[in-house]
């Protein structure tokens, strides 16, 4: 099975400890998320974030209800965290968010490692896109929300021999 990278950067004019906390209220997410995937937290709100919680969603997918299940598997804060899915429509979901000071900002970014139901066909005919449409939105939202021009880079890729462990520079640094 393939695995493909999805790399985003995004440069905001805000400091980490103003920045961080926008990204660790799970709540949040339904702002930065595209009104075409009808994105929803069905969880009991408050959530409050820790290495082990679990966050239930509901979504759209073209048209089609999907349930989904993520873990924080890693948080520290401000430095980062990682949510993977436990239940969803994905074989792999692993994303992991930095933040870190720089040019006094945060330089926001977010590695994502995902395996498609359906394989490469489907993730060059659907999810990459999407997956491109969905960052570039949320970094205009983020842009809106903090002010400022934000600076992003959005990068897909696929990893050359998915039974390989990536290599050490494309580890996540947070677990």
């Amino acid at each position: 099975m393939e695995i493909f990278n999805f790399r985003s950067q995004l440069w905001l004019d805000r400091p980490r400890d103003e920045v961080f906390p926008f990204f660790a209220n799970a709540l949040n997410l339904e702002e930065i998320t595209p009104a075409w995937l009808r994105f929803r937290i069905v969880s009991k709100i408050p959530i409050q974030m820790y290495e082990g919680v679990e966050i239930e969603y509901r979504l759209r997918v073209r048209g089609i209800p999907i349930g989904w299940r993520s873990r924080i598997t890693a948080w520290d804060p401000p430095h980062c965290f990682v949510d993977e899915q436990v239940r969803g429509p994905y074989r792999l979901w692993v994303h992991e968010h930095r933040f870190s000071a720089d040019s006094g900002g945060t330089l926001c970014e977010d590695n994502l490692k995902y395996i498609p139901l359906g394989g490469s066909l489907v993730n060059k005919l659907f999810v990459e896109r999407d997956i491109q449409k969905i960052f570039a939105y949320r970094s205009e939202q983020l842009r809106k929300i903090f002010g400022g021009p934000p600076r992003s880079i959005l990068r897909t890729s696929r990893n050359n021999g998915a039974d390989k462990p990536p290599p050490a520079s494309d580890r996540p640094f947070c677990v």
